[in-house]
């Protein structure tokens, strides 16, 4: 988030000649990261509405 705020659009490029590979291989890596902690999340709550609805545990 701070590079992207330091570099502006020159730190989010996604394809093309004006980015160097460096570039592009950390967007697409900070990309991933941030879909990661999506997906834990997601696996969290679908844990905790299994827990509820189908074992029957307390909140």
């Amino acid at each position: 988030d701070l590079r992207t705020q330091m570099m502006g659009t020159q730190g989010v490029g996604w394809e093309g000649d004006s980015f160097e590979q460096t570039e592009l291989d950390t967007t697409r890596g900070w990309l991933g990261s941030r879909a990661m902690t999506i997906y834990g999340g997601s696996n969290e709550i679908q844990l905790n509405i299994i827990a509820k609805r189908v074992l029957n545990l307390p909140d």
